[in-house]
């Protein structure tokens, strides 16, 4: 075995048998490679990617190769999902070099950490005019000992890119153009047929359809609602949703949501769990709800720990082949079902002889089946699938599972307790809520070192590794979230410490924003700001809705103004591409359109039906604050301007302000609210 049998992440530990002499990122390493005079071999994935376990098999595996490796380089493995900070400055460099980019990311270094080569996957051998890893480590030796000068000055020529890469326009005024100009992006793109955009590999990115959410809701444009429904019922037919055992996986790589590839990661449930939220808040329509209600139970079934927290992924792979675990020959599904059940499956579910699942290798169909429907089941053929779901599942449940992910981290975690907060209040649900909460406190027991200061990963009783930026902004969402859901003021408490906390280590005095990484950690090579979102939301683009629900909630302007300057940092490329900001884009909205701040002081009659209408209907852009006899004192310590508030004879007030003006005081009486939603329109 060799170093990293010692470490904690799962990914880590799947290489500890490897014959290549891994280092995890560590000085020992750097050092070493600067005493040897030999360049870094820095290898980075994540343990449920499919395409590193085939390079780790390939290559790692092989004597002959690890060999060679161990003989040219000081070999370094990452964890990408425990140092997003050294995926996020070496991606952008192969983005930067190669026009793509993706996993396993595989870098050149000089000992002083600049890197002079990078690329993604290496077969083996060359072949089809792909450079194999065997002939680009002779290259590169014989590089390393003829051409060392021109290496180093290429190293830091790229070097000097990254302190350029965050040089945006700044100041620019922005205006509701840029909302018009993603809109047409995404309508552009949109494909009719299948739902979602462009082609193929399809992704799900829910955040830039909560954003065409929150266009409809502006605009009554009824074409951005169309897209959004289209895509998510789309996706929830096809083969990148487990139609067995629910959840969804990482993307699809055909243009029909058919053919998935079959990882599934926590973030992505989370994130669709949130835009199937809004839709039904928007439509009404049961059957998003629905599928709301599938996710969670697939999280808190497969992807939940015994003390609450959320783990992190589950492989694509198992017993080594992809999709082995989801797919099903006809035969097997006859002697699972009864004649008639199985007719139903074949009928509904596209099964054939044939199959439909084709080899990513040989490019045939290997007579086994993915379960997609062409159409929506009706609730009477939805009540007949579920016995023989219940049937499919158990059997399945015999094989050997996919590898599961079971870290902990912080802002993924953060992610999902904000999207079960949100749900759990849209529908009405307790056991949503208490998953939340169950988590929350997990993070704050476990993941919180002092009153401010996170970790970013929790795994086998371990709680290590530096917090970044998207820890504090996804996990403060996920507090703000549990307060409004709650009203819960710990929830709020925490949500300001978090939030001060990270403008004292994270935010550029100089430019505005906040670097991905503390002031006192690890600086690899330059401390760089994310602005644009990705799989997931950029934690700056999550931080500027953060910092205006604080200013709203506690009346801080403090807040308003970091909002404004956040954006601000970035409103240059805002503006030229607002597509790629979407999540960025929410809190502008916030900013430049209606929003509503809306106070309940709670007396004796009773507030829960108001609170449960207010929470049915579709208000993105407003704070909610309950005040009572139980909660005044500790709130108004964190919005003193609540001190004059005050329910009237006992009987429950509500304060509703609008744009910066404020609306005379409501006595909530009796259960006809519609006078006060005409407020809220």
């Amino acid at each position: 075995m060799n170093r990293l049998s010692k470490e904690k992440s799962p990914y880590l530990l799947q290489h500890a048998n490897n014959p290549v002499d891994w280092f995890p990122w560590c000085e020992e390493a750097f050092n070493l490679a600067l005493k040897e005079e030999k360049p870094v071999f820095l290898s980075i994935g994540y343990s449920t990617c499919h395409w590193c376990h085939v390079m780790e098999r390939e290559s790692f595996e092989d004597e002959d190769v690890a060999s060679l490796i161990n003989t040219v380089f000081i070999p370094i493995k990452v964890d990408r999902e425990e140092r997003p900070d050294i995926d996020n400055i070496y991606m952008s460099i192969c983005q930067a070099m190669t026009g793509g980019g993706g996993w396993p990311l595989t870098v050149f270094l000089t000992p002083e950490k600049k890197p002079f080569f990078t690329g993604t996957y290496f077969p083996k051998q060359s072949i089809h005019g792909r450079i194999g890893l065997i002939d680009l480590i002779k290259n590169v030796q014989s590089a390393w000992q003829n051409k060392r000068t021109e290496i180093d000055k290429s190293a830091d020529e790229i070097t000097r890119y990254l302190d350029k890469s965050d040089d945006i326009e700044q100041n620019v005024i922005l205006d509701n153009r840029i909302l018009i100009k993603a809109y047409e992006f995404f309508e552009e793109r949109f494909d009719k047929v299948n739902g979602g955009f462009g082609s193929h590999p399809k992704f799900p990115s829910p955040h830039n359809l909560v954003f065409l959410l929150r266009y409809y809701h502006l605009t009554g444009n009824k074409n951005a609602l169309y897209i959004v429904e289209k895509t998510l019922s789309e996706m929830r037919k096809g083969g990148i949703y487990d139609q067995i055992g629910f959840g969804f996986h990482r993307y699809s790589t055909d243009n029909k949501w058919l053919l998935p590839h079959f990882e599934k990661m926590l973030y992505d449930q989370a994130l669709l769990l949130n835009a199937y939220t809004e839709l039904y808040q928007i439509t009404k329509n049961e059957f998003y709800k629905l599928i709301a209600e599938e996710i969670v139970k697939y999280v808190s079934r497969d992807m939940t720990s015994p003390e609450g927290a959320f783990f992190s992924a589950e492989d694509a792979d198992s017993e080594g082949v992809e999709g082995k675990y989801y797919i099903w020959k006809e035969d097997e599904l006859k002697d699972l079902l009864t004649d008639e059940q199985f007719r139903f499956v074949e009928k509904h579910f596209n099964t054939s002889f044939a199959g439909n699942f084709r080899d990513e290798s040989s490019h045939q169909n290997t007579g086994a089946n993915i379960l997609f429907l062409k159409n929506e089941l009706t609730p009477d053929e939805e009540q007949l699938f579920a016995p023989i779901r219940k049937i499919i599942y158990e059997h399945r449940e015999k094989r050997i599972h996919p590898f599961k992910d079971d870290k902990i981290l912080t802002d993924w975690n953060g992610l999902m307790i904000a999207s079960l907060s949100r749900a759990g209040r849209a529908f009405h649900n307790q056991y949503f809520i208490s998953l939340s909460e169950r988590c929350s406190e997990f993070i704050l027991n476990n993941l919180l070192i002092s009153e401010a200061k996170l970790l970013h990963r929790f795994r086998d009783g371990d709680s290590s590794l530096e917090a970044h930026v998207d820890d504090y902004s996804f996990f403060v969402s996920g507090l703000i979230e549990l307060y409004q859901t709650t009203f819960k003021t710990d929830y709020l408490e925490h949500a300001i410490k978090l939030t001060n906390y990270a403008i004292s280590e994270f935010w550029d005095s100089e430019l505005g924003g906040f670097f991905f990484t503390g002031k006192d950690s690890e600086t690899i090579l330059a401390r760089t700001k994310e602005y644009y979102d990705g799989a997931i939301p950029s934690g700056n683009s999550v931080f500027i809705s953060n910092l205006l629900f604080l200013s709203r909630i506690t009346g801080n302007i403090d807040y308003e103004n970091k909002a404004n300057q956040l954006l601000f940092s970035f409103s240059g490329s805002l503006d030229q591409v607002p597509y790629i900001y979407c999540s960025a884009l929410a809190g502008y909205t916030f900013i430049s359109s209606k929003s509503f701040e809306i106070v309940v002081v709670e007396g004796e009659n009773d507030i829960n039906d108001f609170i449960s209408e207010l929470n049915y209907h579709y208000i993105p852009n407003k704070v909610v604050i309950v005040m009572n006899d139980r909660n005044k004192d500790q709130l108004i310590k964190l919005a003193p301007y609540l001190e004059t508030y005050t329910h009237n004879n006992h009987q429950s007030m509500i304060y509703i302000c609008r744009n910066f003006v404020c609306e005379l005081p409501i006595e909530i009486s009796g259960n006809n609210y519609s006078h006060i939603f005409k407020l809220l329109e």
